[in-house]
Order: structure tokens, then C-alpha cells, then sequence
């Protein structure tokens, strides 16, 4: 008699998560910013046992040019054991690949040759636009009851709403429109979930046509790039509560749920403030039935000399944070702050969440700082943290240098390269980079790197529905 068992890269809790064994692979997204050759996925030894240790052993080449890789996922994860919508029989073995400015999606597979993935279908950007009226999918998320997939404009004139469509677990055919009724919601970003409570979180950036040609000052000091977020009945596909965090704060990007599913709140992290320049992380919580937002961290702008900056910025004399990625522990206690700007990393205990303390930090490269890393003392860096993935133990974070193209190279005109630094992690906090793991230059063949996925899982890529207690 045949016996099933679940994909052992599922775990029920986060509890059991992160007591997972440490990932040997990781997949790397790397784009052509000329559009001239075709974008890639890397793949990076990250078994620190290994001769090729921090080393690229791996690449598929997409077949078409100008796709420029971004946000990527895997088809399955843990979500996959919830008892409301069970697939307890999928595997975590395909990447779902979107192209942000092509609108074209990829599936690749893993499975029989992890450092060879080959690409097993290709959904057309007409596809998507046929069926969903979507375009530029950005985010993955693999849900209990198919592949839901965020993309920031319309099928048809590159403006809104942005929204989320939902892909077949089995085929991988677009199903359709995930939304049933959004209400005034047009600009979408990233989305996440709370499972168990059925609410699904969406942030906001731009559509299209306000951010493909980099960011417009027009824009963003006449404060129209998103600055709110929604809270949506996750059965009814509804619109239900949306919070303004005021028009000041410009772009709510990266959105992180609790992993813990008797916890219902996250962070949220905003790039910029108009005012000011500073970045800050904001806490949604449940107060009275209601969804409240509370600003839990401000990070400042850095004064510069103005011949030191680049152009979009000798106006304002100082370097802006741009918190343009977060990240939390599957353990719910250490946030994770990429502050692209300042080419700084920082980590906070966020054990309470509404009174975050920073535990560490790093730096590599900088708008103004150019910090080299460890091992390569002689070679100033450019881009900064920006992407960050951390392993399902929380011992290891991951970090990539490149944001998107256009804006690359507003905020580093002389270009930012390319590069994936490994950061340890203090059993209490503290950050460690790894002097053996660097791969960048010529490693990823003159491409730029954006996100990392690691094999088995990682920290942004996994729901859970069973209590770790």
C-alpha cells in the first residue's frame, strides 16, 4: 500500500521550524539591467562544510531578455499542513519567478538536480492579463489553497488597481482575481496573512507607470506613493479595514506578520519620511476589534557633504535610511532593518513589540560610506543591504545589494555591482559577517542581484497554523 507522507520541509509550528536543519543551497535572482541578456537564477553553496563554500555552483538562464528578476517564492510550504485548506501531498520544489517589468512568470524546478534548476513552464504576461487583468507580479506567497502572487498594475495601460491573482498549486494556470471587493484600494506592494485569524495584510508602493522610470520627485514630495495599509477578510477576498499612516510617509513596503498564529500583529517598514528624510517601522496590532498602526522605530537621515552625494540627493545634504526590506525570525524575536541609503543593517529585539531595542548592526557599502567588506578590504562597496533572508534557526541572514534598476542608479549612479554577504547571528542578539562567504563581481556573470530563497525554507517564505506551545 502506497503511503503519503507530507514534503519533510513542512513543519506545523514555528517552534518546530526552527529547529529545521541548516539549508546547503540558496537561490539568488540576478538581472540584466540593460535588458541585453537574459536574466538568471544563481545558486550559492551555503554548506559551510563544503569546498565550494560561498561560492556560485549553480545558474539557469531564462530563455528571454528584459524580465528583470525581483521578488521570487516557492510554490509550497507549511501553509500546506492547514487544517481550513489541506495539501499535505505538494512539495516545496518549484520557484515561482516573476519578471517585474516583463510581466512573464516562471516555474523552475529544483527537485532532480538542486544546483540545475530547469524551467518547466512559462505563464505569458497575456496570460495573467487575460485572466487576472494584472501586471508586474512582484510577491509570492504560497497559501494553503493555491499560489497567490502580487502585482503592482492593471493587464492594461501599466496604471492600477495592483492586486493579487492566484495561481493552481498543480498546474500553475492563473485561476483569476483574488479580490472580491477592494474599495478604494488601487496601489498594492507586498501582502501577507494572518491564517488563522483569515486576514490578509496589503502595503502599498506605486503603480507602474510612477516607478519604472525610477522615483519622481514630482511624486513623492507631492506625497502620492502609497502610505497606507489594508486589512482584508481572508475567506471573503474583502476589504474590510484600511490605515493611513499619514501622506508623509512615503512607500509602506515589506510587510511581517508574527509567525506565531495566536498572534495577531507585524511590521511594517515605510522608506521614506518627506519631512524629514527619516525611515521608521510601524506595529499593526488588534485594539478594540480594529486594526491600529503605532510608529515602533524611527531611523534618521545622516548629514553629508554634498559633493559626496548623488544628484537626486545634494538638495537635501543628508543620506536618507531607505528602509527597503524587513525581516523577522521564525522565532518572532529579532527584526531585521536593511537601510539601503546608509548601506547599515540593523537588528532589533523585538520580543516586545511595541518597544523594539537594537541589538546590532553591520555596514557594507552606502550611498556615502562605500564600506568594504572584511575580506576585501581594498574594494569600496556600492549598493547596501537592501533583500534580506534569514534561515529558519534565525543563525544566518542573507543580504543583496541591488533595490530595482531605475533606481539603482539614481542613488548610485557610478553603479552598485553586485554581492550576497552572510551575517551570523549572537544566541542574544549581535551580527558577525562571515569572512568566507562573499560571492560577487564576476561570480554573478555582470548581473545584479536581488532576492535570495534558501533550500527547505526560510523566514519570509513559510505560514504556519499549528501554536508552537
Amino acid at each position: 500500500m502506497t503511503r503519503w507522507t507530507p514534503d519533510p520541509t513542512f513543519y506545523p509550528s514555528p517552534r518546530d521550524a526552527a529547529g529545521a536543519p541548516a539549508e546547503q543551497l540558496a537561490y539568488v535572482a540576478a538581472f540584466d539591467r540593460s535588458a541585453q541578456k537574459p536574466d538568471a537564477i544563481a545558486v550559492v553553496d551555503t554548506d559551510a562544510g563544503s569546498d565550494s563554500y560561498g561560492r556560485v555552483v549553480g545558474w539557469t538562464d531564462l530563455p528571454h531578455t528584459g524580465d528583470e528578476l525581483h521578488h521570487f517564492g516557492w510554490n509550497a510550504c507549511s501553509s500546506a499542513l492547514c487544517p481550513t485548506a489541506p495539501h499535505p501531498h505538494v512539495e516545496r520544489r518549484y520557484l515561482i519567478v516573476p519578471g517585474l517589468r516583463s510581466s512573464r512568470i516562471y516555474v523552475i524546478d529544483t527537485k532532480d538536480d538542486p544546483r540545475a534548476p530547469r524551467i518547466v513552464k512559462e505563464i505569458p504576461a497575456e496570460e495573467l492579463a487575460a485572466k487576472a487583468d494584472y501586471s508586474r507580479p512582484h510577491t509570492i506567497h504560497c497559501g494553503s489553497d493555491g499560489i497567490y502572487v502580487s502585482a503592482l498594475g492593471n493587464g492594461r495601460d501599466g496604471g492600477g488597481p495592483g492586486g493579487i491573482a492566484v495561481l493552481d498549486h498543480t498546474t500553475f494556470d492563473v485561476r483569476g482575481q483574488w479580490e472580491a471587493e477592494r474599495g478604494d484600494q488601487s496601489l498594492a506592494y507586498d501582502f501577507w496573512w494572518h491564517l488563522t485569524r483569515d486576514v490578509l495584510v496589503t502595503s502599498e508602493w506605486g503603480t507602474p507607470d510612477m516607478i519604472e522610470d525610477g522615483i519622481n520627485p514630482e511624486l513623492l514630495l507631492g506625497r502620492r506613493y502609497g502610505h497606507r495599509i489594508h486589512f482584508w477578510d481572508l475567506a471573503k477576498r474583502t476589504l474590510v479595514q484600511s490605515v493611513d499612516l499619514g501622506d508623509q510617509y512615503q512607500m509602506t513596503l515589506e510587510l511581517r506578520p508574527a509567525h506565531e498564529p495566536s498572534k495577531e500583529y507585524g511590521f511594517v517598514g515605510v522608506v521614506v519620511s518627506v519631512e524629514d528624510l527619516s525611515a521608521s517601522i510601524w506595529m499593526w496590532h488588534r485594539d478594540g476589534g480594529e486594526f491600529q498602526v503605532t510608529k515602533v522605530i524611527d531611523i534618521p537621515a545622516e548629514p553629508a557633504a554634498t559633493d559626496d552625494l548623488p544628484p537626486a540627493l545634494q538638495p537635501f545634504g543628508a543620506v536618507p535610511p531607505l528602509v527597503t526590506d524587513i525581516d523577522l525570525s521564525v522565532d518572532d524575536k529579532f527584526l531585521y532593518v536593511s537601510c539601503w541609503g546608509t548601506g547599515e543593517l540593523k537588528q532589533y529585539d523585538v520580543s516586545d513589540p511595541f518597544h523594539p531595542v537594537e541589538v546590532g548592526s553591520v555596514r557594507l557599502g552606502g550611498i556615502v560610506g562605500r564600506v568594504p567588506h572584511p575580506s576585501f578590504p581594498d574594494e569600496p562597496l556600492a549598493g547596501g543591504p537592501q533583500m534580506v533572508e534569514v534561515s529558519r534557526d534565525g543563525k544566518r541572514v542573507y543580504v543583496t545589494n541591488s533595490l530595482y534598476g531605475s533606481w539603482d542608479d539614481q542613488f548610485y549612479p557610478d553603479g552598485v555591482g553586485a554581492w550576497l554577504a552572510k551575517i551570523d547571528v549572537g544566541g542574544s542578539g549581535g551580527l558577525t559577517l562571515d569572512p568566507r562567504f562573499f560571492p560577487h563581481g564576476d561570480e554573478f556573470r555582470g548581473l545584479r542581484v536581488h532576492q535570495t530563497r534558501l533550500q527547505g525554507g526560510d523566514a519570509s517564505s513559510d505560514s504556519y497554523c499549528f501554536p508552537s506551545a
